[in-house]
């Protein structure tokens, strides 16, 4: 069951990065620190329209990780100096139990941050963790048993719940 179409998906992009461009408006950069693959795929579309409306740099970065297994390592493609006192927005495409998002958090905070705000495309509301979304697209009260499939990869943009 399709949940959002490719133009839906487009206008909560565009203004999730409106309400970025609000919060970090005193920045002069920014790291957009997606989580892959999905998150990191959102980074890049959100940097798209940030650089039509926002005058700040921004600098992504794609943090990888096992999410199976969150507790090994976060890498980032970024060295920890490139995000060191700037305004961070981490990205992920669903935020479901939480997990995924706080064990990334946790990575970031280990340099200081100016601002640190969680951007999602789907926010679920399954959590384990207190972890929220400070920008998020559409909020899914779903049963833990279904599966929202994401595709902002493809010409054709689409959120499905299976």
């Amino acid at each position: 069951m399709e949940i959002l179409n490719h133009d839906q998906i487009t206008n909560k992009i565009r203004r999730i990065a409106y309400q970025i461009g609000e919060v970090y408006m005193e920045h002069d950069q920014i790291v957009l620190a997606g989580i892959a693959d999905g998150g990191f795929v959102l980074a890049k579309k959100l940097k798209e329209h940030l650089a039509q409306i926002c005058d700040f740099e921004v600098i992504l970065c794609e943090v990888t990780m096992d999410k199976q297994n969150p507790l090994d390592s976060v890498k980032t493609s970024l060295d920890a100096a490139a995000y060191e006192n700037k305004g961070i927005v981490l990205c992920d495409d669903v935020l479901n139990s939480g997990t995924t998002l706080m064990y990334a958090v946790r990575h970031f905070l280990e340099v200081p941050v100016k601002k640190f705000k969680t951007a999602v495309l789907v926010n679920r509301n399954h959590k384990k963790y207190p972890v929220k979304a400070d920008f998020k697209g559409i909020s899914l009260s779903t049963t833990i048993e279904e599966h929202v499939q994401v595709d902002i990869e493809s010409e054709v943009y689409s959120v499905s719940l299976n």
